[in-house]
């Protein structure tokens, strides 16, 4: 519809530039605003996780090779088939400690209903300057039923092939150079031969 030679319809849709201008300044304030907040956000949730974790180092520290007789077995108790594996005697290498392994301790083990065995082994280490070391060694070994009856038959098994880990707390004399093994957490990597455990203990750093 025209009035006066002027199209009404022309004056309603044709944008006003101030009107144009203000809209886009609008929606630049609102796209800083919403990215403002957006950051703000982002550093929130950052400060509540709060720093990363600390990562889990460990290094090497002795491998000890400890002979055992063959198990005495007690029978099914309350906790599982409960066995006992008298220690016979080792060796002791590596960069932190060498020695020997004193006969005389054993490792007091069961096999609980889901077929972990469970072990709990005691013995002394003797360095190789003459100090007496107490070991505490718990941990578990499980794998494919398969490969366990290879290891109960006495058969070379890669340890890689099941899984066999232990945590070990140390009793030396406070006055001696190995006081360090008081005061540190060891996990140790095991195998099983077929009349040996080694155990490769490795310090949590």
């Amino acid at each position: 519809m025209k009035a006066n030679g002027i199209d009404s319809a022309a004056v309603i849709t044709t944008p006003i530039p101030e009107v144009r201008d203000e809209a886009l300044a609008m929606m630049s304030r609102r796209y800083l605003i919403g990215s403002s907040l957006a950051i703000a956000g982002a550093s929130s949730i950052a400060e509540a996780a709060g720093p990363a974790p600390a990562t889990v180092a460990t290094r090497f520290a002795f491998e000890a090779h400890v002979t055992v007789d063959a198990p005495l077995v007690v029978g099914p108790s309350t906790l599982g088939l409960r066995r006992i594996a008298p220690i016979t005697g080792g060796t002791v290498s590596g960069p932190r400690l060498q020695g020997r392994v004193v006969p005389g301790g054993a490792d007091w083990q069961f096999v609980r209903s889901d077929g972990v065995l469970v072990v709990e082994a005691k013995y002394t280490l003797e360095s190789s300057d003459g100090v007496l070391i107490m070991v505490t060694n718990r941990g578990m070994r499980h794998g494919p039923t398969a490969v366990i009856e290879r290891m109960a038959r006495g058969e070379a098994v890669d340890p890689q092939d099941y899984y066999f880990r232990t945590s070990a707390e140390f009793e030396a004399p406070v006055a001696s150079a190995y006081a360090w093994l008081n005061r540190a957490i060891f996990i140790g990597v095991a195998e099983r031969t077929a009349k040996a455990a080694i155990i490769r203990f490795h310090e949590v750093t």
